[in-house]
């Protein structure tokens, strides 16, 4: 294994030294001002088990090494600063306790929550500090900006299901927001998991060599995630509410940076809080665990909105990643510049579909304007101008980019078995990788290697492929400027080197799995059923949820649902009978549906036992796919 900086990274690096901005100080500035406590060293649950590892960035303190691009490390710096800051005065923010923010704004008796993190523990400690700096407040109000797990999973660890049935603490969130809160957690949710643990460096140990960040924040905590359901709805910009004496008057942003989303303005304070629609970096239009393309056209309009709605009213603008930026100037001239920065890329991508070329093209050639390019904020420390590019490209084109030749290419290990051959072998194609590493040419030694990895890890060549590849990983990791790429590279090395790591952070916890609603539990069902193998299997079954029946029929492979007809014939072959609760938790716990048949929370007319083989041969996800191997 070969750790050393190659020539050509070090050149990368070099470059990047003289044509970026590091003489201007403003962000360090920024994310400095107002610190009122230190963050605590760590995060520990009830065994003792690390949950958050304020200390472990601490290396970030000294001097870079070369092992990472510059610009990350300065990004990665001011990321991992952590403790307790005052925004202004009744405004204060906890940073660096987890991937996101967590802020408390004071109100007449008590404190208003806004995205208390992903972990219960996490979230606790956050509030924890604030107590102890701004005294016992209760929590008045949890405010969720928008859908992803980051911004709501700690609730539990700021307020309780008891407060907020009881209407001490409502809970306000955008529109949408649970559909879309639960579903990108569950449909999808185990091939995400397992490529955010590459995406945020999960296994990768913290250091110079390893994980410095993810350039939005450092990386996700590991505690327990929760849900509560908000208890208002946000449904249109201009809808004011005055929660706990304190107004608020919000704007709606579906589209943006989340399916559900929105920012704020606390006229009181003369603060905007933009939610993740406006931070210290490129975001993603498509991230790299994946989801769905998000639109960057909408996206420029809505900052655009912001500004003209509130921007020029505000004295600082504040969102649940990274620092906020003070000065009425200084804040419209940040939010323009991201604005700029959206449509750019939006526009200027489809220029270029218009002229025929396609993403990787595209990816590959685009210049940022000087102005976005020299702004620190514009970086793509988190999104990247390449992936954006290409997620562009493929909200409005799709996979295929045209060329016949790749409308039905073959699929990875075949593809990779005629690529090896036309090499002349495995060892030859790894001589080939090696003169292109040698020569600084990581990308193609890189598709060469994965080549040659796909087409048989058993050959004998395999072996130093595997040893060159992960080289070849480290190096590109090394020169990244993007933090997410950096993680992804450099975990495919961990992965080459050391065995397949999983899954290490999951977000179907239980709150989520039982805040599913009944037809998306269904359909997380019908997600799982092995078509080919149920060809010929039929069943048709009533459940009584609640007192609303549903017909769940099995045929041709697909299991779908459906409100019954009254003008439907069929009789079904089993009636079986629970509250939601019950029926959510044996659809998705193994072996509790027939605990709850035999305790008698579902009760069965019919032969239970059909509905049981159908639970039986659903698929499993696998939260431990291969993904730099076959």
């Amino acid at each position: 294994m070969s750790d050393a900086v190659s020539a050509a990274v070090r050149a990368t690096h070099d470059a990047a030294r003289e044509s970026l901005p590091f003489d201007d100080t403003r962000d360090a500035e920024a994310a400095s001002r107002g610190l009122l406590v230190p963050a605590p060293p760590q995060v520990v649950d009830g065994d003792g088990r690390v949950l958050w590892d304020v200390a472990g960035y601490g290396f970030l303190e000294g001097e870079n090494p070369g092992t990472v691009h510059p610009s990350l490390w300065r990004q990665s710096g001011l990321v991992a600063q952590a403790g307790l800051y005052e925004v202004v005065e009744g405004i204060y923010q906890v940073r660096g306790l987890d991937l996101s923010n967590i802020t408390f704004v004071e109100g007449e008796t008590g404190v208003i929550v806004i995205d208390p993190l992903i972990s219960v523990e996490t979230a606790a400690a956050a509030l924890e500090m604030y107590r102890g700096n701004r005294g016992d407040r209760p929590v008045t109000a949890v405010i969720y900006t928008h859908s992803h797990v980051d911004h709501f999973g700690g609730v539990k660890g700021v307020t309780t299901l008891e407060d907020v049935e009881a209407g001490r603490c409502p809970i306000l969130a955008p529109s949408g927001f649970m559909e879309h809160a639960v579903a990108e957690n569950v449909y999808a949710g185990t091939a995400m998991s397992r490529r955010a643990g590459y995406m945020y460096g999960a296994a990768l140990e913290k250091g110079a060599d390893g994980q410095v960040g993810a350039g939005l924040g450092q990386t996700t905590s590991t505690g327990t995630i929760s849900l509560i359901a908000p208890t208002l709805d946000i449904t249109s910009t201009g809808q004011t509410e005055t929660v706990d004496g304190v107004e608020i008057v919000f704007q709606m942003t579906p589209g943006t940076e989340a399916p559900s989303e929105m920012n704020f303005f606390f006229p009181g304070f003369k603060a905007l809080c933009m939610a993740e629609n406006a931070t210290h970096t490129l975001h993603n239009l498509l991230t790299l665990r994946g989801a769905v393309v998000r639109d960057p056209h909408v996206w420029s309009a809505y900052l655009t909105e912001a500004i003209n709605l509130h921007g020029y009213q505000s004295e600082v603008v504040f969102a649940s990643h990274h620092w906020p930026t003070w000065g009425r100037d200084e804040l419209v001239a940040f939010l323009s510049t991201q604005r700029d920065l959206y449509a750019y890329l939006h526009d200027q991508t489809l220029r270029r579909i218009n002229q025929g070329w396609v993403g990787a093209e595209i990816a590959e050639s685009i210049v940022m304007p000087p102005a976005l390019e020299k702004a620190w904020g514009t970086h793509g420390y988190y999104g990247s101008v390449s992936h954006n590019v290409k997620a562009i490209y493929q909200r409005y084109m799709g996979w295929f980019d045209g060329n016949p030749a790749h409308l039905w290419e073959h699929p990875p290990v075949e593809l990779a078995t005629r690529y090896v051959a036309a090499f002349g072998g495995a060892q030859a194609a790894v001589a080939t990788a090696q003169a292109a590493f040698d020569d600084g040419d990581y990308r193609w030694a890189a598709t060469v290697l994965n080549h040659v990895l796909f087409a048989d890890p058993a050959d004998p060549a395999a072996s130093a492929a595997s040893a060159l590849l992960a080289d070849t990983y480290t190096q590109l990791g090394y020169g990244s400027e993007n933090g997410t790429w950096r993680n992804f590279f450099l975990s495919g090395a961990v992965e080459l080197r050391s065995g397949n790591f999983g899954t290490p952070a999951q977000t179907a916890s239980a709150d989520i799995l039982a805040a599913l609603t009944i037809d998306q539990v269904f359909d997380a069902l019908a997600i799982r059923v092995d078509g080919p193998g149920s060809w010929d299997e039929k069943l048709l079954t009533d459940w009584v949820i609640d007192g609303t029946a549903y017909r769940v029929r099995l045929a041709n492979g697909v299991l779908s649902h459906e409100l019954p007809s009254p003008h439907d014939p069929a009789v079904p072959d089993l009636t079986l009978t629970a509250d939601r609760l019950s029926f959510t938790l044996a659809a998705v716990v193994p072996g509790k549906f027939e605990a709850s048949v035999a305790d008698g929370s579902i009760t069965a007319d019919g032969d239970s036992g059909r509905w049981s083989s159908l639970l039986g041969s659903l698929d499993d996800p696998d939260p431990a796919f291969d993904i730099v191997l076959p």
